[in-house]
C-alpha cells in the first residue's frame, strides 16, 4: 500500500502528535514520506523538536509564578479538554 499525500498544512497540524508517539502507523508512514520529500517542514520538524527539548529544561514554578493565574486555569482547562 502506497502512504497517502499530505500536504504541509496538514504536516503542521499532525506534529504534536507525530512527536508524541500517537500517530496511527498509517499516518507516521505519510508524514515521514512528506518530511523525506519536504525539506521546509523538516526544518519545521527539527525546530519542535528543539523546542521540546528547550522547555523541558524549564522547571514548571517558574513558567508558573509569571502568568497571572486566571491564565494557569485557562491553560490547565484546555490541556485536559484536548485529551
Amino acid at each position: 500500500m502506497t502512504p497517502r499525500d499530505i500536504a504541509c498544512q496538514e504536516l503542521v497540524e499532525l506534529v504534536t502528535e507525530y512527536l508524541e508517539g500517537a500517530l496511527p502507523p498509517d499516518e507516521v508512514t505519510a508524514v515521514d514520506q512528506h518530511l523525506a520529500d519536504c525539506d521546509p517542514c523538516l526544518r519545521y520538524l527539527d525546530q519542535m523538536r528543539a523546542t521540546v527539548a528547550a522547555l523541558g529544561m524549564v522547571p514548571a514554578e517558574r513558567v508558573t509564578e509569571t502568568l497571572p493565574e486566571h491564565t494557569i486555569d485557562t491553560l490547565l482547562h484546555a490541556f485536559r479538554q484536548r485529551r
